[in-house]
């Protein structure tokens, strides 16, 4: 089993980086294979909604990044498919809202890819507005029919500075038991 996670901070090993790093520590836990992406840190263009991906049906943007293409692939291979997110004004970062765009409307054009996987989202704020980022990861997964599983508390975690992450208590316990059961859900689904 394969979870593959994509942090969509611009900042590579910030807290997104760290609250991400905390769900994928449990899941090696149980013996599934990670991949953590820092999809932020690159140049993503938005879906210019073309619609050449639902003509050509070959699983490809025709956007001419070849980033974003590979990583659907990487997708398809994975049972699990982790996203993070810094808010920044109450939502998902932009490079964030770029790749769920591009990623949603390949994978809805070619016969749902994202069907029946799961998916997790991960919300990151200094104090507030993690709860929006977190509802529009979700909703990228919930149309995409993939299977959402919960934790303790809302999959988010405060923190301003790299590395207070680890100060936000209840925030690395809700990371720690999302990666449980993100494990415990994959197992159950294979069983």
């Amino acid at each position: 089993m394969k979870a593959i996670a994509f942090n969509g901070s611009p900042r590579e090993h910030g807290n997104t980086h760290a609250a991400l790093e905390i769900v994928l520590q449990e899941l090696v836990k149980e013996g599934i294979d990670v991949e953590l992406v820092q999809m932020g840190i690159e140049d993503i263009s938005g879906c210019k909604a073309c619609g050449a991906c639902g003509k050509n049906k070959d699983e490809k943007c025709v956007i001419k990044d070849d980033k974003v293409n590979t990583w659907i692939q990487m997708i398809k291979r994975a049972d699990a498919v982790i996203i993070g997110s810094p808010t920044y004004f109450g939502g998902m970062s932009s490079q964030t809202k770029a790749f769920v765009d591009r990623v949603g409307y390949v994978s809805r054009s070619n016969g749902n890819l994202l069907r029946r996987k799961v998916g997790a989202a991960v919300g990151v704020s200094r104090r507030a507005g993690n709860l929006n980022t977190f509802d529009e990861i979700n909703r990228f997964f919930l149309i995409s029919e993939m299977i959402v599983p919960g934790s303790t508390y809302w999959n988010v975690i405060s923190a301003l500075k790299p590395g207070e992450t680890a100060n936000d208590a209840e925030g690395v316990a809700t990371m720690q038991n999302l990666g449980k059961n993100i494990a415990w859900l994959l197992k159950s689904l294979r069983a």
